[in-house]
């Protein structure tokens, strides 16, 4: 968490430099646009990496990108080549350190409550290009909006700009459930959290569990991963669990599963494992 703060405040600093490069000859409304723009970026990273949360998690990871394209419009909006290049730099390597499990594990832990052990999963395969496409979407209305603004077209550079916080709003409540999903280490068990997969938490006992293990190819263990790409990991039962799948359009209401064993897609499934085992439960 303090790399991601370290890189934040110089890439909060080095953007400052590039954006006040340029604006330098264009029309007057350019500088006050850009300040309290970028100023509105800076103060949501700061709130969430100061108070880290799954929100912070989720703001993190929606303003930080931003950061990227703002970067190259400096360079070619004519900011000097040094601080354009030293910014771009820096928004690589935050959102390098953004997105890794480590600062996901940090935000999403930060919230727990008492011995809980939080190790958040990975998102589902299908959702990641929806997901990438609406974001690139707002983004450039975003930064289209803050140029309108910048070349004083206000009633354009208005209405746009309203068109990009409709759809931030959107975006936050669409992402936030991904911040939310964790597989989840009790003193009495454990605990699937997924409003993204699961209809309801799932908790399974401690004295059920009989066997945690990296999952084989040929496992007929129920699929709560969304599915998700990668190693998953296999939670095998002693008695049968029910499980409330969340619901779709064919099944508005859910699906109820009665299982055996199922499959779940921490982040770092070595982590889980190990997580598991420091929690008294057979791992093979």
């Amino acid at each position: 968490m303090w790399s991601l703060r370290v890189v934040v405040v110089a890439l909060a600093a080095l953007m400052a430099l590039a954006i006040d490069g340029t604006i330098d000859g264009r029309a007057s409304a350019a500088g006050p646009v850009a300040t309290v723009a970028w100023g509105l970026v800076v103060a949501v990273l700061v709130l969430a990496l100061v108070v880290p949360s799954p929100l912070g998690l989720t703001l993190v990871r929606m303003f930080l990108p931003v950061t990227v394209p703002v970067a190259v419009a400096t360079l070619a909006l004519g900011a000097g080549a040094a601080w354009g290049i030293a910014a771009l730099a820096a928004a690589l390597l935050a959102n390098f350190v953004a997105f890794s499990a480590e600062i996901a594990e940090a935000f999403v832990q930060a919230s727990a409550y008492g011995q809980e052990r939080r190790l958040p999963l990975r998102a589902p395969a299908a959702l990641l290009l929806p997901m990438g496409l609406s974001w690139v979407l707002w983004c450039a209305i975003t930064i289209n909006a803050m140029l309108m603004l910048s070349a004083a077209q206000w009633f354009v550079g208005a209405l746009i700009a309203v068109i990009a916080g409709v759809l931030g709003w959107l975006l936050v409540r669409r992402f936030h459930p991904f911040s939310q999903r964790w597989l989840v280490l009790v003193p009495a068990g454990v605990v699937l959290h997924d409003p993204v997969v699961l209809g309801d938490t799932l908790m399974v006992q401690r004295g059920n569990l009989a066997l945690a293990r990296l999952a084989p190819a040929d496992t007929q263990a129920a699929d709560l991963t969304g599915p998700a790409v990668g190693h998953a990991v296999e939670l095998i039962m002693r008695d049968m669990e029910l499980v409330v799948l969340a619901g779709t359009a064919a099944e508005p209401k859910g699906k109820a599963l009665h299982v055996q064993s199922m499959l779940v897609a921490p982040s770092r499934p070595g982590r889980a494992l190990q997580a598991l085992a420091e929690a008294k439960v057979p791992v093979g």
